[in-house]
């Protein structure tokens, strides 16, 4: 094969190195770069020649070296002397060496399956398209039909380091197209092939290949894992992931993460299910009980948060016992012991905290608290006492435990900053936390989250103007923000100005928040202010269902009752008010439409 010299120049020596270690696994069988290997055929004259070449590289003199190693290589065919020639010339950034040396190795060992992963390497970093597919097919054919699957599943991650990804995605169909049609290996080959056409960016053909996969075998993950991930960019992957989870004998780690991209989408109500059922398929699993904890939470469900963190505290505990000395106190096993299981109850007992402060329970509250001691936690801590002070009335003395309390670094006093501000605004002191923003984004200048604060404060002061102007900057900043572009179409919306702009503003945040149930509500909110009721209807039903949060309640109330359906909209008030009474927006409806539940 001709070496083509413009690969030197072509190819940063970072992007060769980087390329012979894509797969992990393959490299495992590499000896030790600076260390000669041992030979049974080790003779006087060979010792000399390998000394030589050693110190040859040790010089950078690579080409001498490579040579002096595949003569050595070739007189004894010996596979760790091919190895040594090869990782010399990479380490001397000679992609050409590199190359003739694997394919030496390949010549005088062909069934030596490291000869054909490191051509297969190194063709990829080089961007070898069409000089790659003969090894890939011969790695295939060799690799024990066993281990074939596995084998498939890791090429998208070995081609994805070619930078023409969409080129690489089709060699790589080109390659798989005979497993694709053999029982054994075609679930592994058309999840491959989506997944490596979800890295060339073509998000459609990713999931047609996932299609025919969950067609060929239902019950098989892989579908389903490559769908979840599919689903940001394009929702109809969901349907996917949905009839494996609903075909049984579901893995309950697909579950779990499905349940984590619901939470992301803040599709709330749909994560709580998925966890609900993940508990019925395995009621002694902890990890889904702390999730679902954590969602009750923030659905204001704080009574049946305490019972779902108290038994995921027995379970954990009931682990940790079986697991070590039965008279071991937490304190005693903290340091030694599982730091995932650790962080854990930390966080449960927070939550538990926090659902105590829900309902008053201010002694109880403190109690769990006590029982953090991490110092990683500490500001978190802080933070929920001055919650429990400023619940209490006692404002000016969270404040002050607030300002007292130590920083690490910037990021905790932006932490202080924000935390402060929210005690502020709960309390309704809009002013106040307006100026503490304020002071907070000149010290933290072009912080989207703390503009974006102050422009929600500025909102509450009936500063519009302003407002509109701190969300501008926030888009400017971060041009995929969805929370600034949905908060500026709604408010633009409330106020019956600029509907269509509005409207171009929230399409945008749902395109970069996709399915989130608040941008939904903010969508049905502009097709109500434009009198489109039954588009506004069905929008705020699919939010209310995903979150039903008293704001989506509010807004949904309103548009039935416009309907006439006016028994619904005071159950779907009656509801959203038992959740949170004192919520502005649903305060303000029923003040306004002078409906009395």
């Amino acid at each position: 094969m001709p070496v083509r010299k413009k690969w030197r120049s072509a190819i940063p020596a970072a992007v060769i190195v980087a390329g012979c270690s894509a797969l992990p696994a393959w490299s495992q069988t590499q000896t030790d770069v600076a260390t000669a290997p041992t030979h049974s055929q080790l003779d006087s004259q060979l010792m000399q020649q390998l000394l030589i070449g050693e110190i040859e590289a040790r010089r950078g003199q690579t080409a001498a070296a490579v040579q002096l190693l595949l003569d050595a290589a070739r007189r004894t065919r010996e596979e760790a002397l091919f190895r040594r020639a090869t990782e010399i010339a990479l380490q001397g950034r000679s992609a050409e060496q590199a190359l003739l040396a694997v394919q030496a190795w390949r010549r005088s060992l062909p069934e030596s399956l490291d000869a054909l992963r490191t051509q297969l390497q190194i063709d990829a970093a080089l961007n070898r398209s069409d000089d790659i597919q003969e090894p890939l097919r011969a790695l295939l054919a060799r690799t024990p039909e066993a281990e074939r699957g596995a084998l498939i599943a890791l090429l998208p991650r070995l081609l994805q380091r070619m930078p023409d990804r969409r080129r690489s995605a089709q060699t790589l169909d080109a390659v798989l197209a005979p497993y694709a049609e053999r029982e054994g290996t075609r679930v592994a080959a058309l999840v491959a092939s989506g997944r490596a056409w979800l890295l060339a960016d073509d998000a459609d053909e990713a999931l047609a290949q996932v299609r025919r996969a969950q067609v060929a075998e239902p019950q098989a993950p892989g579908p389903a894992l490559l769908a979840l991930e599919l689903m940001a960019q394009r929702p109809q992957a969901e349907e996917l992931v949905r009839a494996y989870l609903q075909a049984g004998n579901a893995d309950p780690a697909l579950r779990m993460a499905y349940a984590r991209a619901l939470m992301g989408s803040q599709r709330l109500a749909d994560a709580a299910a998925e966890l609900e059922q993940a508990i019925r398929d395995r009621p002694d699993a902890a990890p889904p009980r702390l999730a679902l904890g954590a969602l009750q939470l923030e659905l204001r469900q704080p009574q049946a948060a305490q019972a779902t963190l108290q038994r995921y505290l027995e379970l954990v505990e009931g682990e940790r016992r079986s697991a070590g000395d039965p008279t071991q106190t937490d304190e005693e096993e903290a340091p030694d012991g599982d730091e995932r299981v650790a962080q854990g109850r930390t966080q449960a007992w927070l939550m538990l905290s926090q659902a105590a402060e829900q309902l008053g329970q201010y002694d109880a509250a403190e109690a769990w608290l006590a029982h953090v001691s991490d110092p990683q936690r500490a500001l978190e801590v802080q933070s929920r006492r001055a919650s429990l002070l400023a619940r209490q009335g006692r404002l000016d003395q969270a404040r002050t435990l607030l300002h007292d309390a130590p920083e690490r670094d910037a990021s905790d006093a932006r932490i202080k900053l924000l935390t402060e501000a929210s005690l502020l605004r709960d309390a309704r002191r809009w002013e106040e936390a307006f100026q503490v923003l304020g002071d907070a984004a000149a010290r933290f200048p072009d912080d989207p989250d703390l503009l974006y604060e102050q422009a929600m404060m500025a909102e509450k002061l009936g500063r519009t103007d302003e407002m509109e102007q701190l969300l501008r900057r926030v888009i400017e900043i971060k041009p995929d923000n969805a929370h600034a572009h949905n908060a500026l179409g709604y408010s633009l919306a409330d106020r019956g100005l600029r509907l269509p702009e509005a409207r171009r503003l929230v399409q945008r945040a749902l395109e970069l928040a996709p399915g989130d149930p608040f941008i939904t509500d903010s969508l049905g909110w502009v097709e109500y202010r434009q009198g489109n009721l039954e588009e506004a209807l069905r929008l705020l039903r699919q939010a209310y269902a995903s979150r039903p949060d008293p704001e989506i309640g509010a807004h949904l109330g309103e548009v039935l009752w416009a309907l006439g359906r006016r028994d619904e909209a005071r159950r779907v008030w009656t509801e959203s008010r038992g959740r949170d009474a004192g919520n502005d927006v649903l305060r303000e409806t029923l003040a306004r439409l002078k409906v009395e539940l």
